[in-house]
């Protein structure tokens, strides 16, 4: 073989290796000449762009800019030949994209340089950002979510310690009143500071990340209760209706992920509905066999009570409702949804045994559907209404209550006083345990968790338990459970009084822990 067959058989070798290297590449390859004009395109590119290979050659490559790129890209190309002054060119950058939709996506791209046949020629190598940008913008949500629920939760046990002692103190002052107006003044103000706990305690449901025991409960029950705040949540346009299936099977659920989902997936249909519309919420009892749950993403056969909610919105298209249970998938604007609602109500469909499905389509409005198991529980023992009503009164026990704010502190040793208790308080764990230490007969020790000091109730409960084994123990807290449950705490037994709470529930709690 002559020296010329030779080099040309290692041109066409190298070549063939170029072109390889070109159609197996997983970023996106261009080359253009020294006039912006498209020469080689390797597949990875006409993928990333959504042309055809054939579509991109002879064209200026700044169709694939968007404004202003597009419009000032030659200009640059110009001033890099005029002066040699580099932008891209051997530096790289992140840049954007435009698709053939018009979709515009980031990308980082890499520029060099090389000379044949005499004209300088350009080579990009592209690689797609949109995956990574997703990733860091969801590590932002969450970290945004991780702050709000700490704030949430500072926030609650200040507001909770508030309301505690302006409930307290409104009951034990009701009992003083004389005159018909003065009670009904009382009771209204009492009302309001149960509405006040009730919306902290919602406000806490949507910032919990940790799960709470779970409850038998009936979910006709948390829709009835739900309804008030369900017609301010939706407005005049929006009209709510409720199917609610009678002798509904008990399950057993965290009841604040119930309370969530059910807000959640409301606000959801409102958003659907910009014009008005109508939302109906329905019960029901299932009993799924096996050719069912092979239809619902592997639910095992058996009885399942079902929670919907159907609106008559916008629908969804079948690749949004693929994707509707993803975590942070929204199709909301910016600053309107986190996309975190959906994906939280399906992960606590499953965590309790269940799951959930979406009916949609674009025009015909949405079906979601969430299936809990059935709890088969004993019938629950009736209670006479005026033995239920009456307050629990102590027998002259001896209770060491720790509670680090003082108002709260005071309160409770008055209405335990109040009670038929003998009280001992003290302001932290540690001053608890002196006087423990010091003899102090005590039979049963009622402490705050979130306390200064270095010792919380949970580290109280512990040291406690280790020296008298047999001394009750029931705290109480106002805080956010994730930021208040110890997470070395495993005693399924363990029972925490929310607050804030009435007096009945202090002495219901009381008189429980003392009995156990």
């Amino acid at each position: 073989m002559s020296d010329e067959n030779k080099l040309n058989s290692s041109l066409e070798g190298q070549a063939r290796k170029l072109n390889s290297i070109l159609e197996s590449a997983v970023d996106g390859i261009i080359t253009i000449d020294d006039r912006g004009a498209i020469t080689t395109v390797n597949p990875a590119a006409a993928r990333l762009f959504g042309y055809d290979p054939e579509e991109f050659l002879g064209r200026n490559v700044h169709f694939l800019m968007p404004a202003p790129y597009h419009d000032e890209h030659d200009g640059y190309l110009q001033n890099y030949r005029s002066t040699g002054r580099r932008r891209i060119i051997g530096i790289g950058r992140e840049v954007s994209g435009q698709r053939r939709d018009g979709t515009i996506f980031p990308m980082h791209l890499a520029v060099s340089e090389f000379e044949m046949d005499g004209r300088t020629f350009f080579t990009g190598i592209i690689h797609d950002l949109t995956e990574r940008k997703a990733t860091e913008l969801a590590l932002r949500q969450a970290q945004k979510m991780e702050a709000m629920g700490q704030l949430t939760g500072g926030i609650a046990h200040d507001f909770n310690n508030l309301l505690t002692v302006i409930i307290g103190n409104l009951e034990m002052l009701e009992g003083k009143l004389t005159t018909p107006l003065q009670r009904e003044l009382t009771t209204e103000a009492l009302d309001a500071a149960d509405l006040g706990a009730r919306l902290t305690s919602r406000l806490l449901a949507f910032a919990r990340r940790s799960h709470l025991e779970p409850e038998s409960i009936n979910l006709n029950n948390f829709v009835l209760g739900l309804t008030d705040l369900l017609h301010r949540t939706l407005g005049e346009t929006v009209y709510l209706s409720s199917a609610l299936t009678p002798n509904l099977w008990p399950v057993r659920v965290d009841p604040s992920q119930v309370e969530s989902a059910i807000v959640n997936l409301t606000v959801n249909a409102r958003d659907a509905m910009p014009g008005g519309g109508r939302l109906v919420i329905e019960t029901g009892n299932a009993v799924i066999d096996e050719h069912m749950a092979a239809h619902l993403d592997g639910l095992q056969p058996g009885d399942y009570v079902q929670l919907s909610v159907s609106d008559t919105g916008e629908g969804m298209s079948a690749a949004v409702r693929e994707r509707a249970f993803e975590p942070f998938f929204t199709t909301k604007e910016q600053g309107r949804g986190t996309g975190l609602g959906l994906s939280m109500i399906y992960g606590f469909a499953k965590q309790s045994g269940g799951t959930a499905t979406i009916v949609s389509s674009p025009g015909n409005g949405t079906l979601v559907t969430i299936y809990l198991p059935r709890h088969r529980v004993e019938p629950a023992l009736v209670v006479d209404a005026d033995i239920a009503g009456s307050v629990l009164a102590g027998g002259g026990q001896t209770i060491l209550a720790v509670e680090d704010d003082e108002r709260v502190r005071k309160l409770t040793v008055t209405r335990l006083t109040q009670l038929g208790y003998v009280v001992i308080s003290a302001g932290t764990g540690g001053e608890a345990i002196e006087l423990l230490a010091a003899g102090k007969p005590v039979d049963l020790l009622f402490s705050d968790i979130v306390m200064p000091g270095g010792m919380s109730g949970f580290e109280l409960r512990t040291k406690v338990r280790a020296l008298y084994p047999n001394m009750p123990v029931l705290l109480t807290s106002g805080y956010a459970d994730e930021l208040s449950r110890d997470e070395g705490v495993r005693d399924e037994r363990l029972k925490i009084l929310r607050k804030p709470y009435r007096l009945a529930d202090l002495a219901e709690a009381i008189d429980a822990a003392l009995k156990s």
